[in-house]
């Protein structure tokens, strides 16, 4: 993130060099009008970047922080992505620094919902890949067999009393999220997915867990069942 805000700061740092010897043959007072712009904009740069740092050093919710995370998802993510592929760092690489980052800004903002307010988003995958059983339309139609981890995050589902369902992708996913019109989401997926949807979902605050892939990729996927339960904490506000 760091890299990212000074390469940033160099590209303003040529954006007012370059043009502000042509300004000069247009009006004499053009080069100081375009610098002031520039240098408002490097402030609020500048401010944004130190509130941002402060939020997450100190965790807790700052003045105007509860922006920043549309500011991350809409504005810096898409620059990580294209500083990560000049400097060599994967995506797969900028997605997890973002979804990190993300979780952050929105542990900070200490958001606090009701419980059939908060929905858990979960990927088709997690379910085991020779089930019959369809839970698309309603996970509740689990048998609870246990080859599969949709047992234990349905039974979190009913300990909390807390909305759960499952998308085959992300059109579904955000339909899911139209329908059940939540306050908050614990969203379960990869990377990709995750990012995605955290910038579609804005401005609900999300937290992404990422799942674990030992099958390999979008089969027999899993998760960490206790990082479910504590991102549902975290929005409820309740001790395990």
């Amino acid at each position: 993130m760091v890299f990212t805000c000074l390469i940033l700061f160099f590209l303003i740092f040529l954006l007012w060099y370059v043009p502000i010897v042509g300004l000069k043959n247009i009006h004499p007072s053009l080069p100081l009008f375009f610098t002031i712009v520039l240098a408002v904009l490097v402030f609020l740069m500048f401010s944004g970047g130190l509130l941002l740092v402060f939020t997450i050093f100190i965790g807790k919710d700052i003045f105007l922080s509860h922006k920043l995370r549309g500011i991350v998802a809409k504005v810096l993510f898409p620059f990580m992505i294209l500083m990560g592929r000049l400097v060599g760092v994967s995506k797969e690489k900028v997605r997890q620094s973002f979804i990190e980052l993300n979780n952050h800004l929105v542990r900070s903002n200490h958001h606090r919902t009701r419980p059939n307010k908060l929905l858990i988003l979960l990927p088709h995958c997690i379910q085991d890949f020779d089930c019959e059983i369809k839970i698309t339309g309603n996970v509740k139609n689990c048998k609870g067999c246990g080859k599969c981890e949709i047992k234990d995050l349905n039974e979190l589902s009913d300990q909390y009393q807390v909305k759960i369902a499952v998308a085959t992708g992300g059109t579904l996913a955000r339909r899911i999220i139209v329908d059940n019109r939540p306050e908050a989401i614990v969203a379960v997926a990869c990377e990709l997915d995750l990012t995605s949807g955290i910038q579609d979902s804005y401005p609900i605050p999300v937290i992404g867990i990422l799942n674990e892939r030992p099958n390999g990729p979008c089969i027999n996927t899993k998760v960490d069942i206790q990082k479910v339960r504590d991102a549902i904490l975290d929005f409820l506000g309740n001790d395990p």
